[in-house]
């Protein structure tokens, strides 16, 4: 069965009181169970993880290899500063998406800088929840058309 890291960056241990406006009103529980109840849905496993501490992040990340299959992440205010989980990311290759529940784009100045943009396969941003849920089918789908192709051993080409 395929497992997928989920991570969550600094502050959204705080949704559903934190700025209800802009994040909604759905708690981190709340998040996980979602993408957990689509992750059931397509047989894949999810394990989340949120920390408010950029190397907590990193070391997740340089754990992945061998246990997981790809990462979903939503750096939160980690995706404009963070050179270390950009880092990490490029290091570990294993297909990740960016995930952010508001448009970052329709933000302040300083949120329109991804450090992680360019070493991720996509990134999904505002649609509140669903970012996350778009994020994980869209990773599934990278997963399912690059397959790694089975190995046969023993055969040869006879080519004399």
């Amino acid at each position: 069965m395929k497992q997928i890291l989920i991570l969550h960056g600094p502050n959204l241990n705080l949704l559903g009181s934190r700025e209800p406006e802009r994040y909604g009103t759905a708690t981190l529980d709340e998040v996980n169970r979602q993408i957990a109840e689509l992750a059931q849905s397509k047989g894949v496993e999810v394990v989340p993880f949120q920390s408010n501490s950029e190397g907590a992040l990193v070391e997740r990340i340089q754990a992945a290899p061998g246990r997981y299959d790809a990462i979903v992440m939503n750096a939160a205010a980690y995706t404009h500063t963070s050179i270390a989980i950009r880092d990490a990311l490029l290091a570990v290759n294993i297909p990740a998406v960016e995930v952010h529940l508001s448009n970052i784009y329709q933000r302040e100045t300083f949120r329109h800088t991804s450090r992680i943009a360019d070493v991720v396969i996509g990134q999904v941003s505002g649609f509140g929840v669903q970012s996350y849920l778009l994020g994980l089918l869209g990773v599934l789908s990278h997963l399912e058309r690059h397959e790694p192709v089975p190995e046969t051993r023993g055969s040869r080409i006879n080519t004399g």
